[in-house]
């Protein structure tokens, strides 16, 4: 029985160290989990970053050539890969608690479960589900299942907090999935890149 709670022990602390290895805030995302992905620079959108966003091979039916949309000396831009990618990123200032504001905003959500699918400290993929509720008595097939998937993350770059974020309908989990790889492949441009 001894050594029985011993294997236990050392099991699960064996898998809680592969775990937290395993989390992807510090991760780099390699080359063979970008092949996808194409290098886009935001600097002539006043954003001194580079992002890599799904290519025509990534068969979400992407164009090759991103599009933004940005009113100059405005805090938002909009950014579309075909008609099934499209982020928006917003710019923040100096607020460094983005991701924890949103998820107390989602708390608030009475009308929708949500579920987290990855929750880091600067960024969260989670789906959200429309609670339905129908009258007392209803046959249980009353009510349409509606999940989405979103995605949610900060950067801080060169002292400004810039927001990426999936469109408030979010999308199916494979369109949040590159999204996701997009977000956490932004880098800062050094230099005059």
């Amino acid at each position: 029985m001894k050594k029985m709670a011993i294997f236990l022990l050392l099991l699960t602390v064996s898998l809680t160290a592969v775990r937290c290895g395993d989390s992807e805030s510090g991760k780099e995302l390699t080359d063979e989990e970008l092949y996808e992905f194409q290098g886009f620079s935001m600097k002539p959108y006043d954003i001194p970053i580079l992002i890599m966003l799904p290519d025509e091979t990534a068969n979400i039916g992407a164009s090759t050539q991103p599009e933004i949309i940005h009113v100059e000396d405005d805090f938002k831009w909009e950014l579309m890969v075909g008609p099934n990618f499209h982020m928006i990123i917003d710019d923040w200032g100096s607020d460094r608690e983005m991701v924890s504001s949103e998820k107390k905003r989602l708390a608030g959500l009475n009308f929708y479960k949500i579920k987290y699918l990855v929750d880091e400290p600067d960024f969260i993929l989670y789906e959200r589900e429309l609670k339905v509720d129908g009258k007392k008595g209803a046959s249980k097939s009353v009510g349409v299942e509606h999940k989405t998937y979103h995605v949610y993350g900060q950067k801080v770059i060169d002292g400004i907090t810039y927001v990426f974020r999936s469109r408030d309908d979010g999308f199916e989990k494979i369109i949040i999935d590159l999204m996701a790889k997009s977000i956490k492949s932004v880098k800062p441009l050094k230099g005059n890149s």
